[in-house]
C-alpha cells in the first residue's frame, strides 16, 4: 500500500470507473482501457493533456484549487470525495507516528447503550472495529458485536450475504466508509494490515478498494433478513463521539407502526435478559 503518488492513484481510479456515455462521448466497441481516456478528462476539465498526464504520473502533485474543482466536476465527486481529493493534493504535515493506544469507549457511553433497550446501537472505531454494542444490536446482527471488524466480516463471513438483503450495496458502502475514515493516512499500520489481508482473501474487496470510492457513513437504510423475525428495513444515523476522535455512535431505528417496527419489538423481547424468579 505505501505510495508517494496518492493523488495520481486516486485520479486514475476515478477515470477508469467514469462512463464516457455520461459525457456525451461515443463508446467505441473496444477501448484499450476502461473509462475515460486521459485526453478526454483533460478536455472536460479544461487543462492540457500533458498536464493531466503529469498529475496522474505524480510529476505534479499540487494542482491549483481551480484544477481540483474542475476534476471534481468531471468525476462528479460527492462532498467526501472532494475533501479527499483536496487532502491528497494538500497533505497536512503529520507528526511522527506514535503507537496508538487501544480504542476505549467511555463508561458514560456504555451506560447509554445499555439503557437503549428498544434501539440497536453500537460504537465503531476508526477502522470500523465494533468497540461496544447493546443487546439489541447483537440480536439484530452478529456483525454488530464487540470485537468484530465490520469490513472483515462483510467480506469474509458468508453469513453476511444472507443477512444483508442488499449485500453488494453494503459491501461497496463499507469500503467507501473505510477510505473516508482513513483519509490520506493510508500508511497507518492497522489499516495496511487490514487492507492487505482482505485484498488477499477477497476478490470483491480488492475490486472495490481499487475504485477509490470515498463516502463517510452518516445516514441511510439497510435491509436485513433475520433468521428469527424475518425481513426488517431499518434507518440508521451516525454521530461523532466528542472526546474520542475516530469513534462513531451508530443507531438503528424503524418507521413507526411499520412491519419492521413490529419485528424489532419481537427481537427486543428475545434479546431481553430472563427475569429472575424469586
Amino acid at each position: 500500500m505505501p505510495s508517494d503518488n496518492r493523488l495520481g492513484e486516486f485520479l486514475r481510479a476515478r477515470r477508469e470507473v467514469a462512463r464516457p456515455e455520461d459525457f456525451g462521448l461515443p463508446e467505441p466497441a473496444r477501448r484499450r482501457t476502461p473509462g475515460l481516456r486521459r485526453e478526454e478528462v483533460a478536455l472536460l476539465a479544461g487543462v492540457s493533456a500533458d498536464y493531466y498526464v503529469r498529475l496522474e504520473q505524480g510529476r505534479d502533485k499540487h494542482p491549483s484549487d481551480q484544477v481540483l474543482d474542475a476534476l471534481a466536476r468531471v468525476y462528479t465527486l460527492n462532498d467526501d470525495g472532494v475533501a479527499h481529493l483536496r487532502e491528497l493534493a494538500r497533505p497536512a504535515t503529520r507528526p511522527r507516528r506514535r503507537a496508538r493506544q487501544p480504542e476505549r469507549v467511555s463508561a458514560h457511553l456504555l451506560r447509554l447503550l445499555d439503557i437503549w433497550t428498544d434501539t440497536p446501537a453500537m460504537v465503531i472505531g476508526r477502522h470500523l472495529d465494533v468497540l461496544a454494542n447493546n443487546a439489541l444490536a447483537a440480536a439484530l446482527n452478529h456483525c454488530s458485536v464487540k470485537g468484530q471488524n465490520q469490513v472483515r466480516v462483510v467480506f469474509l463471513d458468508p453469513y453476511t450475504r444472507r443477512i444483508y438483503a442488499d449485500w453488494p450495496t453494503v459491501a461497496a458502502e463499507t469500503v467507501a466508509s473505510l477510505r473516508a475514515a482513513a483519509g490520506a493516512d493510508l500508511d497507518d499500520p492497522r489499516l495496511t494490515d487490514l487492507v492487505g489481508e482482505l485484498s488477499l482473501k477477497s476478490d470483491d474487496f480488492r475490486r472495490l478498494w481499487a475504485r477509490h470510492d470515498v463516502a463517510a457513513k452518516t445516514a441511510g437504510t439497510k435491509r436485513f433478513t433475520h433468521p428469527m423475525v424475518g425481513e426488517l428495513t431499518l434507518s440508521f444515523e451516525t454521530f461523532a463521539v466528542n472526546g474520542a476522535p475516530g469513534q462513531q455512535l451508530l443507531v438503528y431505528h424503524a418507521e413507526p407502526a411499520s412491519p419492521s417496527a413490529q419485528a424489532l419489538r419481537l427481537l427486543t423481547t428475545m434479546a431481553a435478559p430472563p427475569v429472575a424468579v424469586r
